[in-house]
């Protein structure tokens, strides 16, 4: 079980490692932006944060041994 949480976890870090990527190409590393662009910076913010915690979670829940109950 913690195994297949850990495969998600790592699929939404995938997901939000391209994401970032992908906003930072469209904004051209965010000297691109439109009037009112305030999400875009708060996208590259938020974005590596969440890629970075499902990352983490993703190692720990792969490495974490599962309990047996006796």
């Amino acid at each position: 079980m913690r195994r297949a949480l850990a495969v998600i976890a790592g699929l939404c870090c995938a997901f939000f490692v391209f994401y970032t990527v992908r906003l930072l190409v469209v904004t051209g590393f965010l000297t691109r932006l439109r009037p009112g662009g305030g999400g875009a910076r708060i996208g590259a913010v938020v974005f590596p944060l969440l890629a970075v915690a499902f990352g983490w979670a993703a190692v720990h829940l792969w490495r974490a041994r599962e309990r047996t109950i006796a």
